[in-house]
């Protein structure tokens, strides 16, 4: 069979500050015919995410990508090709291999989706996907959120904050507050989200932001933006609160010039847990998750948010504005047309 030319973006130097254009590179492939137990797909939609750009840098605490290499990345496809029984031409797959057109794989390293009427698929990268389950596993595994406490999220309007908030409120939450960067983020957080409230973050004081949003105090902080966010809330953390700590967006083109917050002597004095994950020590219980979660989002209390763009071409630019905190919920890269309804 003949080879499948496609394209993928690869790291071609490590950014300094906010990646540009000349950190990456277009390059034109070929993949083989499949192999035993392999499967050839055709991405549809990939994902970006803030977390790539930790692994664009070097750091001797997480993995890294190399340089002139293909990038990686969550994605959706449908498969094009198949050599193993269980996912044959035509299933649509979720798998590792993004930031490409095209992928060759093992048939154990992709999932099939499942079809459920009404639910795109971008909800399967968003709050189906790694975004959701992020969220469920801080606030339950992490953050220990019981009924009526009250919570608040920094990053509120990207994938995982979305998500925070929402899933928040069907489990119990007392009174569920957000910041995002712009007035029009702040309203879809409460018009089209449910959050109690949210306000825009640019501020001159933060911390007296947070506190007149937070009347009665934090019991759980979910943290994806750090710096002057994380210091911010501990100001306003109840006793035996909770921070989850997700993410550092806020510091991610920094990496280590950014200092501490000031204040984390409240971590002592008002009993504080502050713990740090990543969703891959969790993956046993996602299929449990997405059961729960597609209830959620069938009975409309929970909602799919995405920003979509179009084309490979697009890619670089889409992680950029992501950075910039240009999108609103998901951050995806459309590469390819959905297959027809199954």
């Amino acid at each position: 069979m003949t080879r499948r030319e496609t394209r993928e973006v690869h790291l071609a130097r490590r950014p300094d500050g906010m990646p540009v254009a000349d950190d990456f590179r277009m390059v034109t492939t070929s993949l083989a015919s499949p192999a035993a137990g392999q499967i050839l797909v055709r991405n549809i939609l990939m994902s970006v995410d803030p977390y790539m750009r930790v692994r664009m840098a070097k750091l001797p605490s997480y993995p890294h990508w190399e340089l002139d290499q293909v990038m990686d990345g969550s994605a959706i496809g449908v498969v094009e090709r198949s050599e193993h029984p269980d996912l044959p031409v035509g299933t649509v797959v979720s798998h590792r291999l993004g930031w490409r057109e095209h992928a060759l794989l093992d048939a154990r390293d992709a999932a099939a989706v499942p079809h459920t009427d009404g639910i795109p698929l971008a909800a399967h990268l968003g709050v189906l996907g790694m975004a959701g389950f992020t969220a469920y596993v801080g606030l339950t595994r992490i953050g220990a959120l019981a009924p009526g406490d009250a919570l608040y999220v920094s990053g509120a309007a990207g994938a995982v904050g979305s998500a925070v908030g929402q899933i928040a409120r069907i489990l119990g939450a007392g009174h569920v507050v957000g910041s995002a960067g712009t007035p029009a983020k702040v309203a879809f957080l409460v018009d089209d989200l449910g959050f109690d409230g949210a306000f825009d973050y640019h501020v001159e004081s933060l911390s007296d932001r947070v506190a007149t949003a937070t009347p009665e105090g934090i019991d759980v902080y979910f943290d994806n933006v750090g710096g002057t966010h994380l210091q911010a809330a501990l100001d306003s953390m109840n006793h035996h609160g909770r921070i989850v700590v997700c993410g550092a967006i806020g510091e991610y083109n920094a990496l280590r010039e950014q200092p501490g917050p000031n204040n984390l002597i409240y971590v002592l004095t008002k009993r504080l847990r502050m713990e740090g994950f990543t969703i891959r020590e969790h993956m046993a219980d996602h299929p449990a998750f997405v059961a729960r979660a597609t209830t959620w989002l069938r009975d409309g209390r929970l909602r799919s948010a995405d920003t979509v763009v179009p084309g490979l071409d697009s890619a670089v630019d889409a992680f950029r504005d992501l950075l910039a905190g240009r999108n609103i919920g998901k951050m995806l890269v459309r590469l390819s047309p959905d297959p027809a309804p199954r």
